[in-house]
């Protein structure tokens, strides 16, 4: 526990963008926001970890733009309030994001120390992970040092950056180096020494160090996070920096940017059961499996099949006399990989990239602050989609011009508004909604609320729609702007 008054400030780091796990991490729901080896997501699972009030401050999330309605509708589904959620404009790597965060705890008196972690990593044995941030509390209290957190090595893994233990500092270690990927022989030796960790990522900073730090090594990229904070803007608990300021900051991880710089920093050794999930190889072995070394999830048969994860987030997904391989179906994708190749879906998605494929970046279920939408057919001058609405939450109050809508449920309570008519529908039940009317579909009730909307006209684009009234402060039209 801090030996000062104010609790550590938890900083979640939530807008990455993966690749390396798709079909299900795609640009536009990425890793942190999926659910990979349990009921939440990453990033749930990270908020979780750090939401004991009686030891930490209410969290600070830094995300992205298009990741901001995502993030707090995962935050309302565990029931926990953020202090700030600060949206970046664009992502500039971990430096950046945790100095804005860092002067909005200071500007904004949150606390004096940063319990900084990325929302994309698996742990499975939280209660080790938090004796051991509150050591590096501790630490950071007492010594006033930058901390970090060094995973005790279990092979030689060539994906990890490693940290050289030093002289020891109070149940920790003075860091001697900070050593990038290596390549085999090298990860062997250090592992082999016993005197290296692998680099987690996550760190406990006192502002006071850290912002002093960043001055001295970085001085232009805490002025730019200033003067983008400055000119920037804040409604209720969300910041969002001005992008011409943060834009200009340079790209760059806090431990280029200051850790390898700083004179004083410390390593904190823990064994928590930490992956960073930075493949699906990974989810294999981070996964529960069978007695054939099969990882299962979903709607999933196997039949002498050996080592395999095999995931299905919607259709049957049966293997048959495979060996260590990597099946995953979504509802518009399926990936079959060897997983000694699992390091290649990235190339993969490229390739996809390059031929303009929609999949490689966007999944067919689309996600909305008051829900999702899933296309289910489309032709000449119709689409059906099923809409999904979250408790207590509502789509826009809007009109079309070149389409109609016919509107049945399916479960829940619907609250429909038509022009000047407003009623609620039961299951079974439908409405039309004609051309130009002005309408919109709410969920009054607890449970999620699933609509089969039916659009027929002479165009379908998501980008015909004019908003009368918004509830998330979206923009009247356009892509973004969908229901």
């Amino acid at each position: 526990m801090s030996v000062r008054d104010e609790l550590p400030v938890p900083v979640i780091l939530a807008g990455g963008v993966g690749t390396r796990l798709w079909p299900v991490s795609r640009a536009d729901r990425p890793k942190q926001f999926q659910a990979l080896a349990g009921d939440m997501t990453l990033f749930q699972e990270t908020v979780r970890r750090v939401a004991d009030k009686a030891r930490f401050a209410p969290p600070l999330i830094v995300t992205g733009t298009e990741y901001l309605h995502t993030a707090t509708q995962q935050l309302r589904e565990i029931g926990v309030a953020p202090s700030r959620i600060i949206v970046e404009p664009e992502g500039r790597n971990t430096a950046p994001a945790i100095t804005i965060a860092a002067l909005v705890a200071k500007e904004q008196a949150l606390g004096n120390s940063l319990v900084v972690m990325p929302s994309d990593h698996l742990v499975r044995d939280a209660a080790r992970l938090g004796d051991a941030i509150q050591t590096a509390c501790t630490l950071a209290d007492v010594e006033n040092v930058l901390v970090t957190f060094g995973i005790t090595p279990d092979g030689p893994e060539t994906g990890y950056g490693y940290i050289r233990r030093g002289a020891p500092l109070a149940s920790a270690f003075q860091v001697a180096e900070f050593t990038e990927k290596p390549d085999s022989a090298t990860a062997e030796r250090m592992v082999g020494s016993g005197d290296y960790l692998w680099n987690s990522g996550m760190f406990v900073f006192p502002l006071s160090a850290f912002l002093e730090g960043m001055q001295a090594a970085q001085p232009e990229i805490l002025r730019l996070c200033r003067e983008a904070l400055d000119a920037g803007s804040q409604v209720d608990e969300v910041i969002r920096p001005a992008a011409d300021a943060f834009g200009a900051v340079e790209k760059i991880s806090v431990d280029y940017a200051l850790l390898e710089r700083a004179a004083r920093v410390a390593v904190v050794p823990v064994d928590p059961g930490w992956s960073d999930v930075g493949s699906w190889t990974a989810v294999w072995e981070a996964s529960e499996r069978d007695d054939q070394g099969n990882a299962v999830r979903g709607d999933v048969v196997t039949i002498g099949s050996k080592g395999c994860y095999v995931r299905s987030d919607g259709m049957l997904t049966a293997t048959v006399g495979l060996e260590n391989v990597i099946v995953v179906a979504t509802e518009d994708a399926v990936l079959v990989a060897a997983k000694s190749a699992a390091q290649d879906v990235r190339a993969l998605v490229q390739e996809l990239e390059q031929r303009g494929r929609g999949e490689a970046t966007g999944h067919a279920r689309v996600y909305r602050p008051w829900g999702s939408f899933a296309s289910l057919e489309q032709g000449p001058g119709f689409q059906v989609k099923r809409i999904t609405v979250a408790p207590g939450q509502k789509l826009s109050l809007q009109y079309h011009h070149h389409r109609a809508e016919h509107w049945t449920v399916v479960a829940g309570t619907a609250r429909v508004t038509v022009d000047d008519t407003v009623q609620d529908l039961q299951a079974n039940e439908s409405v039309f909604i004609p051309l130009g009317a002005v309408h919109r579909l709410e969920n009054p009730g607890d449970d999620p609320v699933e609509v089969i909307e039916v659009q027929c006209g002479d165009y379908l684009g998501e980008d015909d729609i004019v908003r009368l009234e918004d509830t998330y402060g979206r923009s009247d039209r356009g892509p973004a702007a969908e229901s």
